[in-house]
Order: C-alpha cells, then structure tokens, then sequence
C-alpha cells in the first residue's frame, strides 16, 4: 500500500491508502475525496479529476503524456504540475505522495 494525502483547495487533508496498480483517481473515489468528480471514470476523455502534484513529488509520477496534456487544457486553472489523476499510477515508490485539488474541476 501507498499513503496519498489529498488536500482540498480549503486546506482540508485526507490522507488514505492507494493499492498499488490502481490510479490515484480510483484511490480517491473509493474514498470519497471531494473535489475528484471523474466524470469518465478513468478513460482520458475529460479533466475533472484534475490535480496538482507537490513539487517534490512531480518528478516520481513522470510527466503527462501528449494525450493527457491535450485533456490538461480542458482543465481549470492549469499549474506547471497539473496532472490528471487518472493517469497516475500508485506504486510503493510514491508512498507519501502529496496532490492538491483544485477549487473546482474543468
């Protein structure tokens, strides 16, 4: 397992447990963190699992693929390290793993 803090744009903290193999989307749905609305379920095919990732974290989750910087323009309010939260993931490496939630989803 991976811990993932979630922290919402009003500064509140939800820390859970990722399985590795899922994505840090799935994570927050079966957790119900708020603000990860994942209108697609997964499919790259929207941005309302937007999410920023802390900066000491955004290397170990890799880049956006062309694909998924396509959907980031969708997004609301774009940072340097948006990413969409269905395309990340979990692994052991990222245990600790910090993403911010945007105020509200594109």
């Amino acid at each position: 397992m991976a811990r993932i803090t979630y922290i919402e744009h009003n500064g509140a903290v939800h820390e859970v447990e990722g399985e590795p193999g899922s994505t840090v989307m799935e994570t927050a749905i079966r957790n119900m963190i708020p603000g990860i609305e994942a209108e697609c379920g997964g499919a790259l095919a929207c941005a309302t699992c937007h999410v920023y990732v802390d900066e000491k974290w955004f290397a170990a989750t890799g880049g956006p693929s062309e694909m998924e910087e396509d959907m980031l323009d969708f997004a609301y309010d774009v940072q340097p390290t948006s990413r969409l939260s269905c395309q990340i993931k979990v692994t052991e490496a990222l245990d600790g793993l910090v993403v911010r939630i945007p105020e509200r989803q594109g």
